[in-house]
């Protein structure tokens, strides 16, 4: 006997099936009391009317109520409801739009930035580190029980072999070897006693896959991936990304150590050396940033006659503007003191509506506000996508010497022709 969609459960009302797995097929449905919608799992009902595993089913099912239920963490599936209408046992949970997991995202095709990596097992780790100190072993952390939710935040789903501990005893755990063989850590696989440590381990191999779209122990048969994972040290991350820093590798090796002693002890401390390691990166990458920016405003003819340094500090005492097809940069009669150098990009020069000049990348604007800090004449807007150097007199004031003297004597000159320029067209103009 087969499932079939029912039109209700309970209260709730069905609408279509979203999703199928080991231990039930997934609805959407809506809580008529609330207008809200549920995702709502039905156990198998072949699987339910087994006469040998039949029992031991129908506890799995409701384990994943019981375990889940006893967890209150935004990156943890809630579960609202459980129990029996009929023939169906069900499961109320929250519903995750899309309802995607992070399987798709190990493929080497799809890897997600290294940042967002880091990102998910962060709070992963934390959801886990939280779930353990309520006294709850997930047993089966892998991608697929990941949920990734629309706006890129992660949820931990699937507890459903989950095992539920006192901390201060020394009860056993329930079963055999359970989960999935190749995120089971060493423990699970030789059926022994089974720690948070054991999620750790599981959390570190999806990390590896994330990073890397490969899994640390690949391998075509059971035994051969069991001996890989009790024996063998999964290969370096920067064998397959020249891109990922030492101390993610390192992380890796600390999260899939066979040596508990030497295993993260606890969802908060792998948290805490990815949490450094996040900062690491986005520095580093604020760095490259900065560097492009340096290079960029270095190949203009404003600054050709600068070295190095006085670059450097041009560039920290300045602020980079970006400005989309017919933005305004300067707005005829504002009041302002900064000086404008054109990165990328034109503009186009307004007065009283009317075109005065273009001018493009390398030109510089903004010349007589800098120095009398008057209302502006004119109206600037950009004619294309276009990056700015704003440059404020007040800042510049700070600069070292030699740097405001070169600054200077490039300002003055770009003011004297602007000048020669206007004059010149007044001339002719009369």
């Amino acid at each position: 006997m087969t499932n079939s969609m029912p039109d209700k459960i309970g209260k709730y009302e069905v609408r279509n099936e979203i999703n199928r797995g080991s231990m039930g097929v997934v609805y959407l449905g809506n809580d008529p009391y609330i207008n809200r919608h549920v995702a709502l799992k039905l156990a198998f009902l072949d699987s339910l009317n087994d006469p040998e595993s039949g029992e031991r089913y129908r506890k799995m099912f409701f384990n994943e109520a019981h375990t889940a239920g006893l967890l209150t963490h935004p990156n943890i599936i809630n579960i609202y409801d459980a129990g029996v209408d009929g023939d169906n046992c069900y499961i109320v949970m929250e519903y995750i739009e899309g309802g995607n997991t992070l399987k798709p995202y190990c493929n080497t095709n799809m890897l997600l930035p290294i940042n967002k990596v880091v990102e998910i097992i962060f709070k992963c780790a934390n959801a886990l580190d939280y779930a353990h100190r309520q006294g709850v072993v997930h047993r089966d952390i892998k991608p697929s029980n990941i949920l990734f939710t629309p706006d890129q935040d992660v949820k931990i789903a699937d507890f459903s072999i989950a095992y539920l501990y006192n901390a201060d005893s020394t009860a056993t755990q329930m079963g055999a070897m359970m989960g999935s063989p190749r995120y089971m850590s060493p423990e699970q696989l030789k059926e022994e006693y089974i720690t948070n440590q054991s999620d750790i381990f599981s959390l570190g191999v999806v990390m590896y896959e994330l990073l890397t779209g490969r899994q640390p122990f690949a391998s075509n048969s059971f035994s051969r991936l069991v001996n890989s994972v009790l024996n063998d040290e999964p290969p370096p991350m920067s064998n397959y990304r020249s891109d990922l820093p030492e101390a993610l590798n390192e992380i890796m090796i600390k999260a899939l150590s066979k040596d508990l002693s030497n295993r993260y002890k606890m969802g908060l401390d792998f948290a805490a050396d990815l949490s450094k390691a996040f900062h690491t990166l986005k520095k580093s990458k604020e760095d490259v940033f900065v560097k492009e920016r340096f290079n960029s405003i270095k190949k203009l003819e404003f600054f050709a006659d600068f070295d190095d340094t006085e670059i450097w500090e041009i560039l920290r005492s300045s602020t980079w503007k970006a400005y989309h097809v017919n933005d305004d940069i300067i707005v005829e009669g504002d009041i302002d003191d900064c000086f404008y150098v054109i990165v990328n990009g034109s503009v186009e020069v307004m007065k009283n509506r009317s075109i005065i000049r273009r001018l493009r990348k390398g030109d510089c604007f903004g010349e007589m506000g800098y120095l009398s800090k008057t209302k502006r004449t004119a109206t600037i807007k950009s004619l294309d996508c276009t990056s700015i150097m704003k440059i404020n007199s007040t800042v510049i004031n700070q600069a070292s010497i030699n740097c405001q003297i070169r600054f200077y004597k490039v300002f003055l000159k770009t003011l004297i022709n602007r000048l020669s320029e206007t004059t010149e067209k007044i001339s002719q103009e009369v």
